[in-house]
């Protein structure tokens, strides 16, 4: 064998912080960070991708080149995939179908969470649209396999909506999209095998599901962002610390919530909407306001569209 035979692909790709797009039809890319400009809140954005009218964007993340990405699908499967092996398109291309890039992906399901690590400590911390959570080990995901694995145990009403990673000692928001949330220790909920189903994290109406959660750092705000492009942060010591399960708090009123997050002022915003038109803010000019307060106008939205994904950027990654 030749010296080519001792080389490693990953020795020759640049390792930086991309932006990761996936469509709601599962159609995934990833652009340089300095795709977007900065904005002021309250712009019209500009256009992250083409895609088919009844297509949009749900899933909107920064990553490294090198990290692993787990995939995680709303039936609580996981499959994986390096950030590399993803198509390096324009702002306006769509992206390629995910089955394409991982094989072993179910065309029948989508992809409801991404988390993109090359460290496999801490937990994986889950949450279902019907307000179960759990907490598994990120040791137990650090082993790709082809076909990939079960990652939760769902009901067959269920879906998983949200995963983080967590320390095992966190505090943990959950959020439903009447605009509600809790706040509860990560240690009340008790460490559990891929195949466990979880327990009750939040109690949501039946008009209502768990659109997210965060874990909330010290000096960090929680930022609310609806569907309708408004937004606020309010100070995490406004949500009064719980027992999980219950129905928790108002977190915004008289809106339909489409992404909570825990932020830093230093921080940047990316608001994406249904038609694929992307803002970037600073976090700095999204004001502190009550727990209970409708927030301020972030993102101005055409007729018939509305927010659908909202990622920070940290100070840095750009």
């Amino acid at each position: 064998m030749g010296p080519a035979a001792d080389i490693n692909i990953e020795d020759i790709i640049d390792e930086e912080d991309v932006i990761v797009t996936c469509t709601h039809e599962g159609y995934i890319k990833r652009m340089p960070m300095d795709a977007y400009r900065q904005q002021q809140r309250g712009g019209k954005g500009v256009t992250a991708t083409d895609m088919k009218d009844e297509d949009f964007v749900d899933h909107l993340f920064i990553a490294n080149t090198h990290s692993y990405l787990l995939m995680f699908t709303n039936k609580g499967k996981v499959h994986w995939v390096k950030v590399y092996d993803l198509p390096v398109l324009g702002r306006y291309a769509k992206g390629k179908p995910v089955v394409n890039i991982v094989e072993s992906l179910d065309s029948s399901r989508s992809v409801r969470a991404m988390i993109a690590t090359s460290d496999f400590s801490g937990f994986l911390f889950f949450a279902t649209k019907n307000g179960i959570v759990k907490k598994t080990p990120l040791d137990e995901f650090s082993r790709p396999r082809k076909g990939g694995i079960i990652a939760l145990g769902l009901d067959d009403d269920d879906e998983l909506v949200d995963v983080r990673i967590t320390s095992g000692k966190d505090e943990v928001l959950l959020a439903s999209a009447d605009g509600m949330a809790v706040r509860f220790n990560e240690q009340d909920v008790r460490s559990m095998g891929r195949g466990a189903r979880g327990v009750k994290g939040i109690k949501v109406d039946k008009d209502s599901h768990v659109i997210g959660l965060a874990i909330p750092q010290t000096g960090q705000t929680i930022l609310s962002v609806t569907e309708t492009g408004t937004g606020k942060r309010s100070r995490i010591e406004d949500y009064r610390l719980t027992a999980r399960g219950g129905k928790g708090v108002i977190n915004i009123r008289s809106e339909r919530v489409a992404a909570v997050k825990t932020v830093d002022d230093t921080d940047e915003l990316m608001v994406i909407s249904q038609k694929g038109i992307l803002i970037r803010v600073p976090m700095s000019s999204i004001p502190v306001l009550g727990r209970a307060t409708q927030g301020v106008r972030i993102m101005r939205l055409e007729s018939g569209d509305k927010v659908v994904a909202a990622e920070k950027i940290h100070e840095g990654d750009s």
